[in-house]
C-alpha cells in the first residue's frame, strides 16, 4: 500500500482507471458509428468550403487546396482521440457532492482523471479514430505523411495533444468547486479551443501580432502542431522546437493543475445526494 499512497502516486497505480475508461466506452459505442459520420460531414463541409476559396488554383500561405484538405481531415481525426470531457465529469462531481470522496483515495486526483480519459482515447483510437481516417481518405484526395520521420513526429505530437488537452480541461473543470456550475464556460470552451487550436483555421491565416500571441499560448499545439508535421511543413529544428514547446507546456500545465487542484479542495463542499 505504500506504494500507492499520497500525491506522489505512480502512473501504474492508476492504469485500473485507464481499464475502466475503456470498458466504460463500450456501453455507448454506438454512438461512435454515428459519430463516423458527424466527422465526416464536417470534413466534407470544410472541403466545399476551401474549394470554392482555392477555385483559381494557387496557394494560400503556402498550402495548396489538396495540403488543405489534408490539413482539415487529420486535425478532425485527431479531434475524434484528444477530446476528452474531464472538465464536464468534474462539473458533475461537484454538483453531485462527489468530488469530496477523491480526497481519501490512496491515487493522486489529477492522475485518475487523466488516466480515464486515456482509457477513453484508447477506445476511439481503435473504434473511431481509425474508422474516420479511413473513411477520409476513401472519400477526398487526402495526402500522405510527407515522410516516415514526420509520420513519426505526428503521432508523437498527437499524442501530446491529447495531455495538453487532458491538462487544458482539468484546469477548467476546478473552476466548478468555486462557481459550482460551468455549463456557460464549457459551451465558451469548446467554440474557443476550435478556433485558437487550429481545428477551424490554420493558425498561420491569422494575422499579425494575433498569430504571435497564439504561437506564444499552448492553443496551436493542440491541432496546428501535428497536423503541420504531418504535411511536413515543419521539419528539422522547427519540428524538434514545435514538439519541445507542445511538450513544455503539456507539462506546465499538468503542474499547474497539479497546484490548482491543491489550493481548490479546501474550498469542497458537499452538495446533492
Amino acid at each position: 500500500m505504500s506504494a500507492v499512497r499520497g500525491e506522489g502516486t505512480p502512473w501504474r497505480a492508476a492504469l485500473p482507471f485507464a481499464r475502466i475508461g475503456f470498458l466504460n466506452m463500450l456501453a455507448f459505442r454506438a454512438r461512435y458509428y454515428v459519430g463516423v459520420l458527424t466527422y465526416l460531414f464536417n470534413v466534407a463541409v470544410y472541403y466545399f468550403i476551401w474549394r470554392a476559396v482555392f477555385r483559381q488554383g494557387g496557394s494560400v500561405a503556402g498550402m495548396t487546396l489538396e495540403d488543405m484538405v489534408t490539413y482539415v481531415a487529420v486535425g478532425w481525426a485527431i479531434r475524434s482521440f484528444y477530446f476528452n470531457e474531464i472538465d464536464r465529469e468534474l462539473g458533475t462531481q461537484v454538483q453531485e457532492g462527489k468530488l469530496a470522496m477523491n480526497l481519501i483515495r490512496p491515487v493522486d486526483f489529477q492522475t485518475v482523471m487523466i488516466a480515464d480519459a486515456a482509457g477513453q482515447s484508447a477506445f476511439r483510437a481503435v473504434l473511431f479514430t481509425i474508422p474516420i481516417a479511413i473513411v477520409l481518405a476513401l472519400v477526398f484526395p487526402l495526402k500522405p505523411p510527407a515522410s516516415p520521420l514526420a509520420a513519426l513526429l505526428f503521432l508523437v505530437s498527437a499524442t501530446l495533444s491529447f495531455f495538453l488537452v487532458a491538462a487544458l480541461n482539468f484546469l477548467v473543470g476546478l473552476v466548478a468547486i468555486r462557481s459550482k456550475s460551468i455549463l456557460g464556460i464549457l459551451r465558451a470552451k469548446y467554440l474557443v479551443f476550435e478556433l485558437l487550436s487550429g481545428l477551424l483555421i490554420p493558425t498561420t491565416l491569422f494575422p499579425q501580432p494575433l498569430r504571435s500571441i497564439l504561437f506564444a499560448s499552448p492553443f496551436p499545439h493542440i491541432n496546428f502542431t501535428p497536423a503541420a508535421l504531418y504535411l511536413g511543413q515543419a521539419a528539422g529544428t522547427r519540428a524538434l522546437g514545435l514538439l519541445a514547446l507542445q511538450a513544455g507546456w503539456t507539462a506546465g500545465l499538468l503542474a499547474l493543475g497539479q497546484y490548482a487542484w491543491r489550493r481548490s479542495r479546501r474550498r469542497i463542499t458537499i452538495q446533492g445526494g
